[in-house]
């Protein structure tokens, strides 16, 4: 089996939602990772991303703060889960409530062991 990551990426941003709407996703979202646990297929449950103090570093040492939240798109989070391909891998990130921003999605990379 391999591992991939399963990169969230959010088209609002980080857009505020409420204290509720929050806890019900992060109920959600531990449902999820709980189902993808008891197969035995998860490797790490990741993290989610903040933007406070935080850099992009480009070519020629070029440092500067960001990303921000006012961007089109942002990079929300990541797991890392265990399957034998990467359609598996697609198929348990479909079950993720990250999904249910209308233009949010899910990017399924395979890890490379070098």
């Amino acid at each position: 089996m391999d591992e991939f990551l399963l990169i969230f990426r959010h088209q609002d941003g980080g857009k505020l939602v409420s204290p509720e709407q929050m806890q019900i996703w992060m109920q959600q979202t531990m449902d999820w990772l709980g189902g993808i646990a008891a197969q035995n297929k998860l490797v790490s449950n990741g993290m989610g991303l903040s933007f406070d103090d935080s850099r992009v570093v480009r070519p020629n040492n070029i440092v500067t703060n960001g990303p921000y939240t006012e961007t089109k798109e942002a990079i929300g989070g990541f797991v890392v889960v265990r399957a034998e391909s990467a359609d598996e891998a697609a198929e348990m990130a479909k079950g993720s409530p990250v999904l249910q921003g209308p233009d949010n999605s899910i990017e399924v990379r395979k890890v490379a062991r070098h």
